[in-house]
C-alpha cells in the first residue's frame, strides 16, 4: 500500500477521532446541521434508493453553489444521452445543498457528501452503490476516489479545473495525489491548461480529455431572453436608466465598490447599484457601509413583498443563485474577488448577457476565463477602484462602444456551447464499459 496513503489516513481518522465528539455533542445540544451531521457520516436514508430505480446509477458531487451549476448541466445532458439513468447530486455546504434541490427539483435525492474518513466513505458507497462517481471541479478527496475503485465503481474527475494557485497546493502532496488520481477513470478538464496542470500533479495522459466549461454552456442555455423585463420591473427601472452591478464582493471590495459609486453618481446620479457579496452573510454589514456614506439602500429581498418597490439607488443581493438574474439588467458588470489578491471570480456569468465585464488584476483561479474574454475583446481590466470608476462612466457614457463588447463578451461564452453534453459523453462511455 502507498505510504502517502497509509499516512493520509493515519492523519485523516486522527481528526476524526478527535473531532467527531465535539461536533457530535455541538449538534445534539443545538439541533443544528443534524440532518447533514449523519450524512456526513455517510449514514443516509433508505428511502434514498426508491428514487434511484433506473441504471445506471451516476453520484455527482458539486462542493457548493458555484459548482452545482455545471453538476445540473452535466446531468440535463445525462438524462438525454441516457433516459433510465439515475441520478444522485451530492455538496459539501449547506449553501450549496440548498441551492441543489432548488435546482434539480424533488424527484432528484441531493445528500451531503461523507467527510473523508475511510469508514464513512465506504459506509457512503456501499448505501448509494453507484455504478460511477463523479467529482465536479477540483474536487480531488484520496478516499473517496481510492475506495470507490477499489469497490469496482468507475470514476471520473469532470469540469475540471486546476488553478495557477491551487496547483502548488497539489505540488506540496504530490505523492497522495498522486496515488489518488491513479484510481481515476477519466478526466474531463475544461481547458487545455487545466489538463496540463493535472498531468502535471499525476493524471494518467491517455484518461485525460479536454471538453470546455460545462457551466458556461448551462448559462448560454439558461439565459431567458424574457429574464431583463422581469428584472426590469422587478428592480423598478426606468427605460436607460444605467445599472451598475457588482458581483461576488469580498472583503475590501466592499468600500471600493462604495466610493467608486459615489464618483459614478456625480455624473449619472439616476445609476442604480445592484451588489452582491460573494458570501450573503455580508449583506448586513454592507448595507451599514452603504448607510455610513449617506445612502438609503434595500435587500433584495425586500423586493418581494406586496409594497417592496424599489426605490433606493442602491440593492443589496441577500439572496442565493440571484446573481445571474442580476447581471441581465447591468449596463456595466463587475466581476469582484478581482481588486483584491483572492483570485477573481466567474466573468462569463455576466458575459453571457452580452454586457461589458470589468475585473481586477486578480484573476489567477479564472485566467482561462480571462483570456477567453480578452480574447473577443469582451472583458476589460481595471487597475483599482477609480480605474473602475472611469470605465463604467466611459461605457455609460458610450452605449454604442458599450453594446459593441457587450456582444464580444457574449461571443466568447458561446465558445462553451455543447460542453456539458461532451462531459456527459466521458461519463456515458464509462458507465457503458
Amino acid at each position: 500500500m502507498n505510504p502517502a496513503y497509509i499516512a493520509y489516513n493515519l492523519i485523516s481518522s486522527g481528526l476524526f477521532f478527535l473531532l467527531f465528539p465535539a461536533v457530535g455533542l455541538y449538534t445534539c445540544m443545538t439541533g443544528k446541521h443534524r440532518e447533514s451531521f449523519g450524512q456526513r457520516l455517510g449514514l443516509y436514508p433508505n428511502a434514498i434508493n426508491r428514487f434511484m430505480s433506473g441504471k445506471p446509477r451516476i453520484w455527482l458531487h458539486a462542493a457548493s453553489v458555484g459548482e452545482v451549476g455545471a453538476a445540473v448541466a452535466v446531468m440535463e445532458a445525462l438524462v438525454h444521452k441516457m433516459p433510465d439513468c439515475a441520478l444522485i447530486l451530492s455538496t459539501t455546504t449547506e449553501h450549496g445543498q440548498a441551492f441543489a434541490r432548488k435546482r434539480v427539483g424533488p424527484e432528484t435525492p441531493c445528500v451531503y457528501a461523507p467527510v473523508d474518513f475511510i469508514g464513512s466513505v465506504r459506509k457512503a458507497l456501499s448505501t448509494i452503490n453507484p455504478d460511477v462517481l463523479v467529482l465536479l471541479e477540483t474536487e480531488i478527496w484520496p478516499n473517496w476516489l481510492i475506495q470507490a475503485r477499489r469497490m469496482g465503481i468507475k470514476t471520473a474527475i469532470v469540469n475540471g479545473r486546476i488553478s495557477v494557485r491551487s496547483i502548488k497546493g497539489y505540488l506540496k502532496a504530490r505523492s497522495i495525489i498522486r496515488e489518488t488520481l491513479n484510481h481515476v477513470d477519466a478526466f474531463s478538464m475544461i481547458h487545455h491548461s487545466d489538463a496540463q496542470r493535472i498531468r502535471r500533479i499525476g493524471a494518467a495522459p491517455d484518461r485525460i480529455f479536454v471538453n470546455g466549461n460545462a457551466k458556461y454552456d448551462l448559462l448560454i442555455r439558461r439565459a431567458d431572453p424574457s429574464l431583463p423585463d422581469t428584472m426590469a420591473r422587478l428592480y423598478n427601472l426606468d427605460r436607460g436608466q444605467p445599472v451598475f452591478v457588482a458581483g461576488s464582493i469580498r472583503g475590501p471590495e466592499e468600500e471600493i465598490i462604495l466610493e467608486a459609486y459615489c464618483r459614478i453618481m456625480e455624473r449619472f446620479p439616476d445609476t442604480l447599484l445592484i451588489i452582491a457579496p460573494r458570501h450573503v452573510e455580508r449583506a448586513r454589514l454592507i448595507r451599514e457601509r452603504i448607510s455610513r456614506r449617506g445612502l438609503s439602500c434595500q435587500f433584495r429581498t425586500e423586493l418581494d413583498r406586496e409594497t417592496g418597490i424599489r426605490q433606493a439607488p442602491v440593492v443589496v443581493l441577500d439572496t442565493i443563485g440571484e446573481l445571474p438574474a442580476a447581471y441581465s439588467i447591468a449596463s456595466v458588470a463587475f466581476c469582484g474577488g478581482s481588486l483584491v489578491p483572492l483570485g477573481g471570480q466567474n466573468v462569463l456569468e455576466a458575459a453571457v448577457w452580452g454586457k461589458p465585464v470589468l475585473y481586477g488584476p486578480s484573476m489567477e483561479d479564472f485566467m482561462d476565463a480571462k483570456a477567453l474574454l480578452e480574447s473577443t475583446g469582451g472583458g476589460v481590466q481595471v487597475a483599482d477602484g477609480r480605474n473602475l470608476a472611469e470605465k463604467v462612466m466611459h461605457y455609460l457614457s458610450h452605449p454604442d462602444q458599450s453594446d459593441a463588447v457587450g456582444r464580444r463578451a457574449r461571443k466568447a461564452v458561446e465558445a462553451h456551447a455543447g460542453a456539458a453534453g461532451k462531459h456527459a459523453e466521458v461519463i456515458r462511455r464509462l458507465a457503458g464499459d
